[in-house]
């Protein structure tokens, strides 16, 4: 019984441990200027701030993840970025299961309005509003680009794979968001 005892106690400090240092590290990241590869960050302040025309977005093709960062409440996080037809749009999935809503908290900020936030690419930083799209011809762009972007598939994307993917955005597996300019 003494044995038991001491193995559960050795047990509970071996998990104890790294769930306090994941604890910290977040907890010590929350105020950083944009978020690390594991935990959400701060206010996104470094960087120049972007002035003028739109740029040609295509170039985000290249870059697997960008830093996004909500206003309200202010915190910054790394995600995918698609561009379909010259526009940007975010999307997080997995929006119908638990885990998915209590880890992608930033989707279910922006859908509830707090929607205004800055994306930062490279050092620049963009002004942003984020726009839930649910239904229209965009889908199939983002769609198309998710796909072959993400999920490994091969350019073009095959129309029912296409139609797949649109179906789980409007069933709401999956959101996607526009980077709308403000």
């Amino acid at each position: 019984m003494k044995i038991l005892k001491i193995v559960l106690q050795t047990v509970g400090i071996l998990l104890l441990i790294p769930a306090v240092a994941m604890a910290t590290l977040r907890f010590d990241n929350r105020n950083a200027d944009g978020p690390s590869i594991l935990f959400p960050g701060g206010e996104m302040t470094s960087g120049t701030l972007h002035t003028g025309p739109e740029p040609d977005w295509s170039f985000t093709d290249s870059i697997p993840t960008v830093e996004l960062q909500l206003n309200d409440p202010m915190a910054s996080r790394l995600i995918y970025i698609l561009e379909s037809e010259g526009k940007i749009y975010v999307v997080s999935g997995y929006m119908t299961s638990f885990l998915g809503r209590l880890w992608k908290e930033w989707a279910i900020e922006a859908d509830a309005g707090n929607n205004e936030g800055v994306l930062r690419i490279n050092g620049i930083r963009y002004p942003r509003s984020l726009v839930r799209i649910e239904q229209g011809d965009e889908l199939n762009g983002v769609a198309a680009k998710l796909l072959t972007k993400y999920s490994g598939v091969q350019s073009p994307a095959p129309a029912a794979a296409i139609q797949a993917a649109r179906r789980g955005i409007e069933a709401g597996n999956t959101w996607a968001f526009e980077l709308q300019p403000r």
